[in-house]
């Protein structure tokens, strides 16, 4: 008995160890490209001037997470770029839900090759760049752009629009650009959810006599909530992280002040003013905050839902 007990031991920790074979190249990249990098950190705390190698570098402590409440105007500054941050990612966390609806009547679709034709067009503008992007945006809404020339056409306007040099709204264009961006990427994943419901469930209920919305309301609903829930924690977690390519390509001299986000005045800082290391710290805090309300969110999802994520 002893000796089966201890087979069966040797077993489990000799699949145990196959099984983490089999992960370790992945943890050995994450180690490299996720956390070596890391170690940039440090530069926060010393006065680094590029081409001066760190070890030259004079230590000066927390000298740079004090300079960006050392006066009114820094404190101004950083504040709209906060309210920035928090009102692009505020749109996208409140209708994170579009995704999912937008997979549900993706599936209802009953024409084979037309879905397929929706959700490929839907999803191929997540593959390209937003250089790209702006260019379509250019092309359409620039003072010469087509937008421009039917207003001007139908005499609808005498003179240009300034879509892209405006900076009203501009909270709400990045938000629909995103969103046309990444529509149809992100509704694989409740795809996915919905072909993994039971098929029993649709069954029952339609013995029951229930109709089809009936069926998505009861059953195909509740069945992506899971999922939802999951990607909202992870969109909540990454909050403060709205992305620079987006932001740096469509900022002018116009909308700078409510276009830019924590990602893009941090890249502003560094490759415009030089402020390596105020660039760093910026950073630094912004990571430490995501952890904080990753474990927030997660701790918050355990109470009321009984599960998290971590």
């Amino acid at each position: 008995m002893m000796r089966s007990e201890t087979m069966r031991s040797q077993s489990i920790r000799s699949n145990s160890f196959r099984k983490f074979l089999y992960i370790s190249p992945f943890m050995v990249l994450l180690a490299v490209f996720a956390y070596y990098p890391l170690y940039g950190w440090v530069y926060a705390f010393f006065d680094y001037t590029p081409p001066i190698p760190l070890s030259q570098s004079p230590f000066v402590g927390f000298k740079w997470f004090h300079s960006l409440v050392e006066n009114q105007v820094k404190i101004d500054q950083l504040l709209q770029v906060i309210k920035n941050t928090f009102g692009i990612s505020g749109l996208g966390i409140l209708f994170s839900w579009l995704p999912m609806i937008f997979a549900i009547f993706l599936t209802e679709i009953k024409a084979v090759r037309f879905r397929k034709f929706i959700q490929t067009v839907t999803t191929l503008p997540n593959f390209i760049s937003w250089v790209l992007v702006y260019s379509l945006a250019f092309s359409m809404f620039s003072s010469e752009g087509m937008v421009n020339g039917f207003l001007h056409m139908t005499g609808l306007s005498d003179s240009p629009v300034l879509f892209l040099q405006s900076s009203d709204h501009v909270w709400l264009t990045m938000w629909f650009w995103a969103t046309w961006k990444t529509l149809g990427w992100s509704a694989i994943l409740y795809i996915a959810a919905i072909m993994g419901i039971d098929e029993s469930l649709y069954e029952a209920a339609y013995v029951d006599g229930a109709t089809r919305m009936q069926v998505i309301r009861h059953v195909v609903l509740p069945s992506m909530m899971p999922t939802y829930f999951v990607l909202l924690m992870l969109q909540i977690a990454s909050f403060l992280n709205n992305g620079l390519e987006q932001y740096f390509v469509f900022q002018n001299a116009f909308n700078k002040d409510t276009m830019q986000v924590l990602d893009l005045y941090v890249y502003n800082l560094a490759m415009g003013g030089g402020s390596y290391s105020v660039s760093v710290a910026i950073s630094m805090l912004k990571s430490l905050i995501s952890v904080v309300l990753l474990f927030s969110v997660n701790g918050l999802s355990k109470l009321l839902r009984g599960e998290g994520i971590v």
